[in-house]
């Protein structure tokens, strides 16, 4: 059956959801986006999201064509039209359409365009949260502005495509010797000393909505996390390795570039977090 989508102003069905060729999202990527969970037909982490779309649209100088508050209505009209329980929310902010292709930014009367559409996903149940994931590592191509969450993703795309080429299930992106971060996720290790390491944010990475729950539920617990860069080598001789984020919540990996980390399975560091993570979403989505 086709879904809901909402397109400027409309809920229509997926297959008939439209936009203008000459929106500058399609033409320069000139947008910002975000995903929201959803378990048992709630958001998760929701708040966080928006304030981070927030921050991304600000960045870039585009104005929200609709306030926070009537776009957190517009997700959950959305969740109920497509009885979605369990699964995602996309939503992306574009410039909208303008007259012609121009690359400067278009005049005060050309109103910004909001889209969003669901999708199912069982995250909870993932099975690759049992047997964990392998990684590849890839150069970081990317732009010097990662913190904005732009829709601009080709750099990712063809990450993610290696990565589904070599059978694994995330690619870590690498500059000058470190891991900045997966295609779209946050990398986590766990050091022999049991300190769980992850990048600072700097404009190098994305803010990452889930990375930043988990490291305030593992602080919470008294246990030790540091915010700072590691090599693929570091990783290698790690305890544990996972990843964060909305669409995987806390997901383990046994293996970078074929090279088997700790025992090749699950750790249990990153099934706790997961576990508690998952606790968290629960009781807090709305």
């Amino acid at each position: 059956m086709d879904s809901i989508a909402y397109v400027n102003g409309s809920f229509v069905p997926l297959s008939e959801a439209k936009i203008s060729v000459l929106d500058r999202g399609f033409l320069f990527a000139d947008g910002i986006y975000e995903v929201s969970a959803v378990l048992d037909g709630k958001l998760v982490d929701n708040a966080s999201h928006l304030a981070r779309l927030e921050r991304s649209v600000g960045e870039i100088k585009l104005k929200l064509p609709e306030t926070i508050e009537r776009i957190t209505e517009l997700q959950k009209e959305l969740i109920a039209r497509n009885k979605l329980v369990n699964g995602l929310v996309y939503l992306q902010v574009t410039r909208g359409a303008d007259k012609g292709r121009d690359f400067p930014f278009p005049k005060a009367d050309v109103r910004s365009s909001l889209v969003m559409f669901t999708s199912e996903k069982d995250i909870i149940n993932a099975a690759v949260a049992k047997t964990g994931i392998n990684v590849i590592t890839v150069p970081d191509i990317r732009w010097e502005r990662r913190d904005i969450k732009s829709v601009a993703l080709l750099a990712q795309v063809l990450a993610k495509q290696a990565a589904a080429e070599a059978g694994a299930g995330e690619a870590w992106m690498l500059q000058d010797g470190y891991v900045t971060e997966g295609g779209s996720s946050t990398a986590f290790i766990l050091t022999k000393d049991d300190v769980i390491v992850t990048r600072q944010n700097s404009s190098a990475i994305l803010p990452g909505c889930t990375r930043k729950a988990v490291i305030a539920l593992a602080e919470e617990r008294q246990l030790r996390v540091e915010e700072r860069s590691f090599t693929v080598a570091e990783a290698l001789a790690a305890k544990e390795a996972f990843i964060t984020s909305a669409s995987s919540f806390v997901q383990p990996v046994i293996a970078i570039d074929g090279k088997t980390i700790g025992d090749g399975k699950p750790g249990p560091m990153a099934t706790r977090l997961r576990e508690i993570y998952v606790d968290f979403a629960k009781a807090t989505a709305v």
